[in-house]
């Protein structure tokens, strides 16, 4: 199993990072894992911003030699793990223009003129493990689960990929947060998971 995963937060120094090397510690020691590559988005300078204008047209996004590096790596990646905070109530604008750009129309899915399109990312499991500042139940109690029904039926059902795994990790600002639970736990499951 090749694994992708997608770190996005500005501070190596945030629990973030922690759980993305718990990611990394697990994945690492699961026999079934045979490589992996981390894109941090920041680090990457990754530009988020998408700009359509006479010489670049979002119908030609799929080939945009300037992503083809990142569109071979989702082609490569059978599981894609995204770890990022919730902010507002959704992921940080930097992952949703990495999305915006990488799951365009000719490479992540296509339009077959019906009512939805035909996903071309069938096959693929995607993991995404948030945290937020506000307790663990407040964007399924307040929001209707708004970052859940964004992330898979919005996006990753659209384009095919019908197994999404959520890790929502909620009062990550609290002293009594588990910390240590919760990235045990995060280690647990990629140290195992196929």
């Amino acid at each position: 199993m090749n694994t992708l995963i997608i770190y996005t937060h500005p501070n190596h120094q945030s629990l973030s990072y922690a759980f993305l090397q718990e990611v990394l510690r697990g994945s690492r020691e699961n026999a079934k894992v045979a490589e992996i590559q981390v894109l941090d988005l920041y680090e990457e300078g990754f530009n988020p911003v998408l700009v359509f204008n006479e010489h670049k047209r979002r119908r030609d996004m799929h080939s945009d030699p300037a992503l083809a590096k990142y569109r071979e790596q989702l082609l490569w990646a059978d599981k894609v793990v995204l770890v990022y905070p919730i902010w507002w109530g959704r992921p940080p604008a930097m992952l949703m223009g990495y999305i915006d750009q990488m799951f365009a129309s000719g490479f992540a899915y296509r339009d077959k003129g019906g009512l939805l399109p035909e996903g071309l990312l069938k096959g693929k499991s995607v993991v995404c493990i948030s945290t937020m500042q506000g307790p663990t139940h407040y964007p399924l109690l307040m929001l209707h689960n708004a970052h859940k029904v964004l992330m898979r039926k919005a996006l990753f059902n659209f384009v095919g990929i019908r197994k999404v795994k959520f890790f929502e990790f909620g009062s990550m600002e609290s002293k009594r947060g588990k910390h240590a639970q919760k990235l045990e736990r995060i280690y647990q499951y990629f140290k195992t998971v196929s």
